[in-house]
């Protein structure tokens, strides 16, 4: 982090609260899949929890936006933490009294699923305010580089506070939602910039508000659909990684460790983002991120044991975090403060969307054709990628 941001109180307060609830999901997300799989004995159903969660973000996703632009931002964020708080809480005191159910479970699912989808796009929306443009990219790849460590450990930490017992996890949970409401009490700036007019009164108006901005900017349309190409492709490949690590004899633990290695990939790519963002226009780093891809992908298909596949995970993983910081650095810097809430749900409701129908997609090109062949196929969709990045004219122009 460089001294500026170092000295901006409030980014470190934004970040440090951030983390602390990115760390109670890790633990809880983890607390979740086994409590549902003792409680039932079904690994579908402790899927579909999660599944909940992410289907009520993707479906409020930009009416969250929308109402990021329209509320007190800081404000909504310490209410969406709060909340959260509130519904880690009732699963554990569910618990402690011997009550829970599955339903209960469902419902705070989904409920969170809400409110972090409020959270987000109000987080988002807020950071040029907070750290100012000049320092937009390297405070992007500061919190991505952050977030990234604790990717790293999430599982290892889950792990360890679930073996304190049942009720932990969602006892430390509510605990980390309240300490990040307490740091976001505790910052001073604003989170909005008045630098645009009063949005329309209607929410629906306001979302095909954004949408409408949003597509007539061709670069970032440009590349939020090659964005999501290339996460349609990230959630086929999980499902394809694993079958390919249990083909090759990896136990569970190697590929727990094949995922670590493509955290810590991800993790070198978030520490030097920042700078390189800042070096190479947007559209030289998007291409090259995607010729690495289509590359280095159909390795996994080659590759004899466990650390090969861990290897191809590394490398593979150092760019994105590069091309994500540039491009929502882009993003926010050219987008007007009062739609920036619209336009952040929008994107990521995009790459969402196109993350789960790739989990989806992953599962039946598996069972269809198997996972090598499986691997060659989502090689061949990220070399049309790469090919459409080079020869699209706002990827070549933009800066």
């Amino acid at each position: 982090m460089n001294t500026a941001l170092r000295r901006n109180k409030d980014f470190a307060l934004l970040l440090s609260g951030r983390l602390v609830s990115s760390a109670g999901d890790h633990i809880q997300d983890f607390a979740f899949l086994l409590l549902v799989l003792a409680m039932t004995g079904s690994a579908a159903q402790s899927g579909l929890v999660l599944g909940v969660n992410t289907a009520a973000y993707l479906l409020v996703g930009l009416a969250a936006g929308a109402l990021a632009d329209r509320w007190d931002r800081r404000r909504a964020m310490i209410w969406c933490e709060l909340g959260r708080a509130a519904l880690a809480a009732s699963v554990a005191i569910a618990l402690c009294l011997d009550r829970l159910t599955l339903p209960h479970l469902y419902a705070v699912a989904a409920l969170a699923g809400v409110l972090h989808a409020l959270f987000e796009s109000a987080a988002t929306a807020a950071l040029p305010a907070v750290v100012g443009p000049g320092q937009l990219a390297r405070a992007l790849g500061v919190t991505q580089g952050t977030l990234n460590t604790l990717r790293v450990g999430g599982a290892t930490l889950a792990a360890a506070v679930h073996g304190l017992g049942r009720t932990v996890p969602f006892a430390v949970n509510a605990l980390s939602f309240v300490a990040s409401a307490a740091a976001l009490c505790l910052i001073r700036g604003s989170f909005q910039q008045t630098d645009g007019p009063p949005a329309p009164g209607r929410l629906a108006a306001d979302i095909r508000h954004g949408l409408g901005w949003l597509w007539r900017q061709p670069v970032i349309r440009v590349f939020g659909l090659l964005q999501a190409g290339d996460m349609l492709r990230y959630g086929a490949g999980y499902l394809v990684i694993v079958t390919l690590a249990q083909g090759v004899g990896a136990s569970p633990r190697q590929i727990g460790l094949i995922f670590s290695a493509a955290a810590a990939g991800s993790l070198l790519g978030s520490l030097l983002a920042g700078r390189l963002a800042e070096r190479f226009p947007i559209g030289r780093i998007a291409v090259a991120m995607l010729w690495v891809e289509a590359l280095v992908f159909p390795l996994y298909a080659a590759a004899p044991d466990a650390l090969s596949l861990g290897l191809v995970a590394f490398a593979e993983s150092v760019l994105p975090p590069v091309y994500s910081v540039a491009m929502t650095s882009h993003r926010l810097a050219i987008t007007p403060d009062h739609l920036r809430g619209r336009t952040s749900a929008a994107v990521d409701t995009l790459t969402m969307g196109a993350l789960s129908a790739g989990t989806m997609a992953g599962g039946a090109m598996i069972a269809a054709w198997g996972a090598r062949p499986a691997t060659l196929v989502l090689a061949g969709w990220l070399l049309l990628l790469a090919v459409t990045a080079t020869i699209a004219r706002p990827a070549r122009r933009a800066r």
